[in-house]
C-alpha cells in the first residue's frame, strides 16, 4: 500500500505507464478550511485564504477555477457562508474574489498576530 511519502515514486511509475501526460506541475491553490460551528443550526462555515497562482500561469483563469471549486467544495459541505481574507491592499485580487461572487461590507474581519 503506498503512503504518501511514496508519492514521488508513485509519480514516477505512471510516468512510464503514460508518458505522454503532463508533469503535472503546481499552478494555483488556496487554502480552504471548514469549520465547525453550533450557530446557524449548527452549519459549517468556510475560510479561504492564501490564492495563489504561480507567475508564469497568470491571466489563465488558474484563480478562479480553484476558487469556484473551493466554493463548491463548501457547499458540497452544507457551509452556511464562506469567507474569504485577502491583504488590504491587493486590489486586483480583490476584483477576481468580487467575480465569483464575493462581496465586501457584508462582515468586518479583524486579525491579531503575535508580537515578535
Amino acid at each position: 500500500m503506498a503512503k504518501k511519502d511514496d508519492l514521488t515514486a508513485v509519480l514516477k511509475l505512471y510516468k512510464e505507464l503514460r508518458p505522454a501526460d503532463p508533469a503535472g506541475e503546481l499552478a494555483s491553490t488556496c487554502t480552504l478550511t471548514i469549520n465547525k460551528s453550533i450557530a446557524n443550526s449548527a452549519r459549517p462555515f468556510a475560510m479561504i485564504e492564501h490564492v495563489i497562482t504561480a507567475k508564469k500561469f497568470r491571466r489563465q483563469g488558474l484563480s478562479r477555477q480553484v476558487l469556484e471549486f473551493a466554493i463548491s467544495t463548501a457547499w458540497q459541505q452544507n457551509c452556511c457562508k464562506v469567507m474569504l481574507l485577502s491583504g488590504e491592499k491587493l486590489t486586483a485580487a480583490h476584483a477576481l474574489y468580487e467575480s465569483v461572487g464575493f462581496q465586501a461590507g457584508i462582515e468586518k474581519g479583524f486579525v491579531i498576530k503575535p508580537t515578535l
